[in-house]
């Protein structure tokens, strides 16, 4: 191979060991891939197929108690693998860029935006003490932050998701990086803010001529933003090829599995079969039979340094007819997560009424209201913060039934053991904690706790949109075959529309505290008549691709 031809980034042979207190664990086995200048190259698998291991052993930022135990990485026929770390330190940040996966947690909360950006073109050179503020605010501005003068000044807390995004997109490219490593870059954000972040990062690739290494779970938004795709399984790659050729024609069982369970990919498939039947025709706000309902309900909050109350939802009839699923869909802020909590009576409406069975759940009698409790239950969005680590799994699921004296202690632990068995887990796990479990496990333990008192309504806040899309699957399978089962009624909030076709009868989409639109999941899905609705669709990853039958 010539020169010219040679591949910016070349992994051969990557083997990456970690030790632990029960021996050493190899997280990556004989993993090998290439990167041209300028290409989009994506990883793809789900939680601890090594994926985000290959990357941080590329950039050097292995955690203390893991190493690259055999094979070679070089960056432009540079050797990294063994290279000291003031090489390592040289080499990031000005040749390889990073852009990590939760914006909170690696940006410094305590430090405005503009030093950590400083921060970064000082320790590199790229700026002197007299022009840095100058050159902070052409970074974040290339980063497409708007007002970047003002917003160097904010604290990460003030920013939203999406602009928190574009801060750590900013400090990833400001040294014009020859490979900028993007970790699941948007997992955290709206389909729309998601959609304009991968479109900066394009833009400012594509103007620097810099590669990017994508690291992903969805293969769809992978298929439709590089140029090829490495799939992982287990520490291995099982497969990697042309993104399209990928997606249409899968070649590894695993990476098969991926395409039929990722809703980004599939959306386009309902699958009626796997979940309630489908009625059609009629209107959320007008379904008959309704167990909850919204009438012309108004939430207002009254925001420190604002005269005029915030608007958080504005006005929203809305029905969940009984043993269905209505699901709520907008971007952060549409006002959605609000709703729902009113539900629970979390939040009091400033006006309109919530009603449940026809009684307005904030005029209950004091046992009436002890009812509802029992019969409107919550399943959460993260599985690691909704378990008290403290409490075993018997514990938590139990804690439910002790606290409204539901039977003996033997009786409640035997209901503990059929609610596993009902959600799939086994017995045994019983006795273990939360750490001891996987994402999956535990939102599946949240959906038992959840159960246990045998409710009507179960309010889902995201509860899919913090795990792998395997997992995902799986969930939203679970949660098809309990409601056939047991009747149950669900109000579903998430942001993901390919996830909502897959459960939904009736969707209502928000914007802005208003309710937009709401229909049948059919004609949303197929006929959407507002233009925020249209925008919401035309923003999924990978939504006119075409899959594998």
């Amino acid at each position: 191979m010539s020169d010219a031809k040679k591949p910016l980034l070349e992994v051969s042979g990557l083997k990456v060991e970690f030790t632990t207190q029960d021996g050493t664990v190899t997280a990556v086995h004989e993993a090998s891939l290439s990167l041209g200048a300028g290409e989009t190259l994506a990883i793809v698998g789900e939680s601890g197929s090594g994926k985000s291991t290959t990357a941080m052993a590329i950039i050097g930022l292995l955690p203390g108690n893991g190493r690259v135990a055999a094979g070679s990485i070089t960056l432009d026929g540079q050797e990294l693998v063994g290279a000291s770390e003031s090489t390592m330190r040289s080499v990031r940040g000005r040749r390889i860029g990073l852009v990590p996966q939760d914006p909170m947690s690696n940006l410094n909360p305590v430090a405005r935006i503009g030093s950590q950006v400083a921060e970064t073109l000082l320790a590199h050179g790229l700026a002197t003490r007299k022009d840095v503020d100058a050159k902070v605010v052409e970074t974040l501005e290339a980063a497409g932050l708007p007002n970047a003068a003002e917003r160097a000044k904010s604290y990460p807390h003030e920013f939203s998701g999406g602009m928190r995004q574009r801060a750590l997109i900013a400090i990833g490219l400001a040294c014009r990086p020859q490979l900028l490593i993007a970790d699941e870059p948007t997992s955290a954000l709206d389909v729309t803010v998601q959609r304009t972040i991968l479109d900066q990062i394009g833009t400012m690739t594509r103007e620097l001529g810099t590669a990017v290494l994508l690291i992903t779970h969805d293969l769809g938004l992978a298929a439709e933003r590089a140029q090829r795709v490495v799939v992982m399984h287990r520490g291995r790659v099982v497969e990697q090829g042309p993104a399209k050729q990928i997606l249409e024609s899968p070649q590894h069982p695993y990476t098969q599995s991926l395409v039929r369970a990722a809703p980004s990919v599939a959306m386009a498939r309902l699958r009626p079969e796997d979940f309630v039947d489908r009625d059609g025709g009629a209107d959320a706000a007008a379904a008959k039979d309704a167990i909850v309902e919204f009438e012309h309900v108004t939430k207002q909050f009254h925001v420190r340094g604002r005269r005029e109350p915030f608007t958080a939802v504005d006005d929203v009839t809305l029905a969940v007819p009984r043993g269905k699923t209505v699901s709520i869909v907008g971007e952060s802020g549409s006002g959605k997560t609000t709703t729902a909590r009113m539900l629970l009576k979390a939040y009091p409406p400033t006006s309109g009424t919530v009603r449940f069975e026809g009684k307005d759940v904030f005029a209950l009698s004091r046992d009436e209201q002890r009812q509802f409790r029992q019969r409107v239950q919550p399943v959460f969005q993260d599985p690691y913060s909704s378990l008290n680590p403290m409490f075993t799994i018997e514990r938590i699921i139990e804690e439910p039934l002790a606290f409204y004296g539901k039977g003996s202690r033997t009786e409640r632990q035997r209901r503990v053991r059929e609610l596993l068995d009902q959600v799939a887990l086994p017995t045994d796990m019983a006795r273990r904690y939360p750490s001891e479990l996987s994402g999956g496990q535990r939102q599946r333990v949240a959906i038992a706790r959840a159960l246990a008192l045998s409710p009507d309504v179960i309010v889902c806040d995201e509860p899919v949109s913090a795990l792998d899309v395997l997992v995902q699957d799986q969930i939203l399978r679970l949660l098809g075959e309990l409601q056939r089962e047991l009747g149950l009624s669900y109000l579903f909030i998430s942001h993901d529309l390919a996830v909502v076709r897959l459960i939904s009868d009736y969707v209502a989409v928000m914007q802005n505290g208003r309710l937009v639109e709401a229909a049948t999941s059919e004609e949303i899905f197929t006929n959407p008549r507002d233009p925020y609705t249209r925008k919401l669709l035309a923003s999924i990853p990978g939504n006119e691709l075409k899959i594998a039958s």
